[in-house]
């Protein structure tokens, strides 16, 4: 497919499951209104806080069932959409877990309503614990309508099952991975790469890549083996992305990627890059800086220079190719039609292009 020909369909894609979103957020305000103001208030800030990203989850999943042959945009319109509250719903509890209260630059969920509550006199500790809480009580809302989601799509009973089956081990997978990272970040032991590769298989490359192309695979009737490869190829590709973007959490350039180059280093964050550097005799003097809250940019270089010097950068570079590597190996499976490859090699191309 031509670059243009896929830009025209990714904005097509994107306005069908927005108009998804906008007339599923329409009803749920008025729906809130009849309640109270207040209740209207939270749906007003969950719809925002849905809004304005990339839908790259729903991208993958109409761009399986397309390139597969499916018509039906508009089911496979709501089933992207499904995904895209997932994604909500996981990262607003995510923000909980972490005490975070911005997101993207501005003020999540938490965000919001901690300043409400500041505004109105309450104390910093108890106008965080009421932001919090409410983060909760929205993404308990984004999750149970991505279920329903699916169920409006208008597909068959049969069919319906299996999205529900694959949006199931999704959710399933994600708070197993979210479970060993909260883990990771409270052991003083450090994990190895493949435990950390295996907490982001399961915490994002899942519900973010493998789930969503294989629903629109078996959303558009493709055959079972079409339907493995493709999802295997969503496994490799989701650990590549992911390896990439703690890579971009530490070297890469802030104005380009909008992600700040200092967060994860005061967070200790474990990732790739750490868990190969923790057995290097560098380790000395990057454990002494890792994790401090107060890092500043110069002690973040030098944990940069001691990254590199290691070796662990180029290891992460290297271990996000074998994964593409792998990704590629799936795409090319004879199952696959040609469109497939030619709607995925772009992704794949994409993600690994930001390490090169």
């Amino acid at each position: 497919m031509d670059p243009s020909d896929l830009a025209v369909a990714a904005e097509r894609r994107q306005n069908q499951v927005d108009a998804v979103l906008d007339r599923f957020f329409a009803l749920s305000k008025v729906r809130a209104e009849a309640v109270g103001s207040q209740y209207l208030t939270l749906w007003q800030t969950l719809e925002r806080n849905t809004s304005g990203g990339k839908r790259f989850r729903p991208s993958m999943v109409m761009g399986a069932y397309e390139s597969l042959g499916g018509t039906d945009y508009e089911a496979a319109a709501h089933i992207g959409a499904a995904f895209e509250l997932l994604h909500t719903a996981l990262i607003v509890h995510d923000d909980v877990i972490d005490r975070d209260f911005i997101r993207r630059g501005g003020v999540n969920v938490s965000g919001v309503y901690r300043d409400f509550a500041q505004t109105a006199g309450i104390p910093v500790p108890a106008a965080e614990h009421r932001g919090l809480s409410v983060a909760v009580i929205a993404g308990d809302l984004a999750l149970f309508n991505a279920f329903r989601m699916i169920d409006k799509a208008g597909v068959a009973d049969a069919m319906r099952q299996r999205l529900h089956d694959i949006f199931d081990e999704a959710m399933f997978a994600s708070a197993a991975g979210e479970l060993v990272d909260v883990d990771f970040s409270q052991l003083k032991s450090m994990p190895t790469v493949d435990e950390v590769v295996d907490m982001e298989r399961l915490k994002t490359a899942v519900y973010s890549f493998q789930a969503p192309l294989e629903a629109g695979a078996v959303l558009a009737g493709a055959s079972d083996d079409a339907v493995r490869s493709l999802a295997a190829f969503g496994s490799y590709v989701g650990i590549a992305y992911q390896i990439v973007d703690d890579l971009l959490g530490v070297f890469g350039d802030e104005a380009a990627t909008g992600k700040t180059t200092i967060g994860d280093l005061r967070e200790g964050k474990r990732t790739v890059l750490i868990a190969y550097a923790s057995g290097r005799p560098e380790w000395i003097e990057i454990s002494r800086w890792l994790g401090l809250p107060d890092l500043t940019r110069a002690q973040a270089g030098v944990v940069r220079r001691e990254l590199e010097e290691c070796g662990a950068r180029a290891y992460a570079e290297g271990l996000a190719r074998d994964f593409g590597t792998k990704a590629l190996a799936e795409l090319d499976s004879p199952a696959l039609p040609d469109t497939v490859r030619d709607e995925f090699r772009p992704v794949l191309d994409s993600v690994l292009d930001r390490v090169r």
